[in-house]
C-alpha cells in the first residue's frame, strides 16, 4: 500500500465542503488501512460522510457513508478512467442545506479533482 494522498477541500457548495483523498491499494484490508489513516485526522473523523469506492483484483468495492448512491457515483468513475487498484475518497463537511441531486455533481468534481491529479503525477 503507498501512502494516502490527500488533496484537501477542493470545493465549497452551499456550506458544504468537499475533499478528497485517496491512496493505491490491492485488497480490502488495504482499503481499511487507509480509512482508518485518513480518520485518524479527527477533522476528516468528524465528517458528515467519507464515501470511497475502489476496484481490486477480488472486484469492485464501495461505501456511501450515508450519503446515499455518492459510492457508486465514485466507483462509475473509476471505471471509465480505467483506475484499478486505487481508492478514492470523498469526503462531505455538511453545511446546514441539502443540495438535492447537486450532490452527486459534487461527489464526481471532488473524484475528478482527484483523477487529474494522480494523472498529473509522474
Amino acid at each position: 500500500m503507498t501512502s494516502l494522498t490527500r488533496l484537501g477541500v477542493v470545493l465549497t457548495d452551499r456550506g458544504s465542503k468537499y475533499a478528497v483523498s485517496g491512496a493505491a491499494v490491492g485488497a480490502r484490508a488495504d482499503v481499511d488501512a487507509v480509512l482508518r489513516d485518513l480518520k485518524s485526522d479527527k477533522a476528516y473523523a468528524k465528517a458528515t460522510h467519507n464515501t470511497w469506492a475502489a476496484i481490486l483484483p477480488t472486484g469492485a468495492l464501495k461505501a456511501d457513508d450515508g450519503e446515499s448512491g455518492a459510492g457508486m457515483v465514485i466507483l462509475r468513475m473509476l471505471e471509465r478512467a480505467g483506475l484499478e487498484g486505487h481508492v478514492v475518497i470523498v469526503t462531505r463537511w455538511y453545511g446546514g442545506k441539502k443540495l438535492g441531486g447537486d450532490r452527486f455533481r459534487r461527489v464526481q468534481d471532488a473524484t475528478r479533482a482527484y483523477l487529474d491529479h494522480i494523472s498529473a503525477v509522474p
